[in-house]
């Protein structure tokens, strides 16, 4: 079966001997804990934070390779982390700015040291990467379900009004976290076939997904599990394979819409869905509303260049603006808004073309992309410039799409020397 349909495939052989020294080794088992506990995110710093430091110093252990590749992305991130050190000046006599700010700083390093972990399209570590996301996406998921049900006593700790939070501390990071293995879940079963455990666990993560009660986690789902569909239907190599991913799509949509319906007959389930599924709430209007403070947010914008710093509009407003791309502007001035803003378009951009490169690893990126394109999508209503899967999946998409360039090289100097040979004269 083609690269499309089957990369596990490839985790063999030469990838495998490639990671078989000891110091790749440690650096797996590191990266597979490390992506483990990222769930874990209801408490600052979060180990998983303190493990990337780990992971990092497993990387120069392991002499990963820096690609050239990243260096639009180094130099984006850093101009994003300028601007907010201009800005943080202003405000340094606040509390929470410099760990505001540090944690800014720590990102900026995470997102290139997990594209460069991908950089060169190592199977072996695409899957340690997979199995240890979607085990960290069954405990978060098992903690939502025994705070919602009440399981256990205490368990309300896993509940922000009535909303499943899990092991993080908002319902609206836990439910985005949730798409990206189920992404490459779903990916599976169209290009792999059924599979029971599959089945069953992406049927368990869904379920978390509504019970966090997010709209903007389901849009996100929504936005992503599209983009997710489109691309593998143009990417498929022939036409049975794109009649497979249709029907397994229409399915996946009637086995989702099942399990909402089957939900809803729980009355707590009902009631709360009813009422988050409205598009508008009564917090998104009127004067305090959502769209009123992102009306606010924009004139003081315009009036400060160099941003007013981190938590500075809510601690003279009294509210929140609930968008990333004006929160670039107002934490990180105009300079750091505009590279944030560049960096999500040109992620954007080169993840697309990238996506469509037939390689072993093309369904890990378009899982990737795919959640990349519905987080850009939700951060018009969220703060997501904070949020670790965002550069673990910002990291993934540049990493992979490195890959998919450095073979698609490859592939053209072998065709063009092997069209070299075939015009050598031949001996009589």
């Amino acid at each position: 079966m083609s690269a499309l349909a089957s990369p596990a495939a490839f985790a063999d052989g030469a990838d495998y001997t490639a990671t078989a020294a000891l110091p790749q080794r440690l650096l797996n088992i590191v990266l597979f804990v490390t992506v483990l506990v990222s769930s874990i995110a209801f408490i600052e710093p979060s180990p998983h934070d303190g493990l990337m430091i780990v992971l990092l110093a497993a990387c120069v252990a392991a002499r990963v390779r820096f690609d050239r590749m990243m260096i639009p992305l180094m130099l984006l991130l850093i101009v994003w982390l300028i601007g907010g050190f201009f800005s943080v000046i202003q405000v340094l006599d606040q509390k929470q700015t410099l760990q505001y700010i540090a944690t800014s700083a720590y990102l900026v390093l995470a997102a290139p040291m997990f594209a460069c972990l991908f950089c060169d399209g190592n199977l072996v570590r695409l899957v340690i990467l997979r199995r240890a996301y979607i085990i960290a996406a069954l405990i978060a998921t098992a903690a939502g379900y025994v705070g919602f049900f009440h399981l256990l006593p205490g368990s309300d700790i896993f509940l922000a009004n009535d909303r499943v939070s899990a092991t993080f501390k908002d319902p609206n990071v836990y439910g985005p976290f949730l798409i990206f293995p189920l992404l490459l879940l779903l990916i599976a079963l169209m290009t792999r076939g059924m599979r029971l455990a599959s089945l069953l666990i992406m049927t368990f993560l869904f379920g978390g997904l509504v019970l966090s009660f997010s709209r903007g986690a389901w849009v996100h789902f929504a936005v992503s599990g599209a983009v997710a569909v489109v691309l593998l239907f143009i990417a498929a190599p022939e036409p049975r394979m794109r009649r497979r991913i249709l029907l397994f799509s229409v399915a996946a949509l009637l086995a989702m819409t099942l399990l909402v319906i089957a939900l809803m007959l729980v009355p707590s389930v009902h009631d709360l869905f009813l009422e988050r599924a409205k598009v508008i709430q009564p917090y998104d209007v009127g004067p305090g509303g959502r769209f009123w403070e992102q009306r606010l947010a924009l004139s003081v914008i315009l009036d400060h260049p160099d941003g007013i710093g981190p938590f500075e509009f809510f601690r003279v407003y009294g509210t929140q603006q609930h968008d990333v791309y004006m929160q670039g502007f107002l934490v990180y001035g105009w300079l750091g808004g505009v590279a944030y803003f560049t960096l999500v378009m040109v992620t954007l951009a080169i993840g697309l073309r990238a996506a469509l490169i037939a390689a072993p690893w093309q369904t890990y990126l378009i899982a990737a992309y795919a959640a990349f394109v519905g987080e850009a999508f939700e951060g018009f209503i969220v703060d997501t410039d904070h949020w670790r899967h965002f550069f673990l999946l910002l990291g993934l998409v540049w990493g992979l799409t490195a890959a998919s360039i450095d073979l698609r090289r490859r592939e053209a100097r072998s065709s063009q020397l092997g069209e070299r040979a075939e015009m050598l004269p031949r001996a009589p």
